[in-house]
């Protein structure tokens, strides 16, 4: 686990994988600072090469009056950068979540709503329907 302090401002651009770029992981509050831990990073860039499409980031780093504002978890894994509700274009929120389960085995958090999927890197396992 390592989780870096980004710029939005400074960093937005600065490409974390093949894919994905500092500024897809900012809370939608507007805040500069970005906080995004690697393993994450790690397991979005293979479910968007397992299915070959876009993977949308609908939300990731929080901050805590955010977190409070969407009715997120007291101690929500995106308060900390580690986790990310996600859409694949053409892929349902349950096909993400099962191949997720195929990456995170005995641990991380991965949550199937209607529309997206919650994927977490926390070390216990948990899962849920939205």
């Amino acid at each position: 686990m390592t989780i870096k302090a980004y710029s939005k401002k400074k960093d937005g651009n600065k490409k974390l994988s093949t894919n994905f770029r500092v500024k897809e992981f900012a809370c939608t509050d507007g805040s500069d600072p970005i906080f995004i831990d690697s393993d994450l990073v790690n397991v979005l860039q293979k479910i968007r090469s397992h299915f070959g499409k876009s993977v949308t980031i609908t939300s990731a780093y929080r901050t805590p009056s955010k977190n409070k504002a969407v009715g997120g978890q007291t101690y929500s894994q995106h308060l900390y950068g580690r986790a990310a509700d996600i859409k694949v274009k053409g892929v349902t929120p349950k096909k993400v979540a099962a191949y997720a389960e195929t990456l995170l085995k005995n641990k991380g958090g991965i949550g199937t709503y209607n529309t997206f999927t919650h994927i977490d890197i926390r070390t216990t396992k948990s899962r849920w329907k939205g």
